[in-house]
């Protein structure tokens, strides 16, 4: 295990955390605001509503990504581990927490944790670790835009 290896960003978005919550469970919303550019589209109709559920999204090289919800919280968290379309995830995971501030805002976090990627998957840790703030910060940004002018 990895202590170094969780990723995070945060700010406040000017949206109730129900807005942006239906547009982060909401697989085929993914690719308007993924700040890595990475994700090509999903089908209609994969909403998630727990943990358990498996929605397919498919990036922008055309491979097709399994994703396993592993937390859920309507409206305040959700985070899934990604694996090849077919396979078990390799243990990195993406997830967000959703915060409702007294001012109508929402404090909107970012994660990304690689920290039970193990060692033998090289190609896929070396990966990991290019993963900033920075580009999580994009995500949230595209995200706050779509949510702030709905």
């Amino acid at each position: 295990m990895n202590a170094h290896a969780v990723v995070t960003a945060s700010r406040g978005v000017a949206a109730p955390a129900a807005a942006l919550f239906d547009l982060i469970a909401d697989p085929a919303e993914q690719p308007r605001w993924d700040g890595n550019d990475n994700l090509a589209g999903a089908e209609a109709g994969q909403r998630v509503r727990a943990v358990g559920d498996v929605f397919v999204m498919t990036n922008q090289g055309g491979g097709m990504r399994d994703n396993h919800v592993v937390a859920f919280v309507e409206g305040r968290e959700i985070a899934w581990r990604p694996a090849p379309h077919g396979e078990q995830p390799a243990g990195h995971q993406w997830g967000w927490v959703l915060e409702p501030l007294e001012d109508g805002r929402t404090l909107v976090t970012h994660v990304y944790d690689f920290s039970d990627l193990p060692a033998s998957q090289e190609a896929r840790l070396a990966k990991a670790r290019q993963m900033t703030p920075e580009k999580l910060m994009a995500s949230i940004d595209r995200l706050a835009e779509l949510a702030e002018g709905a």
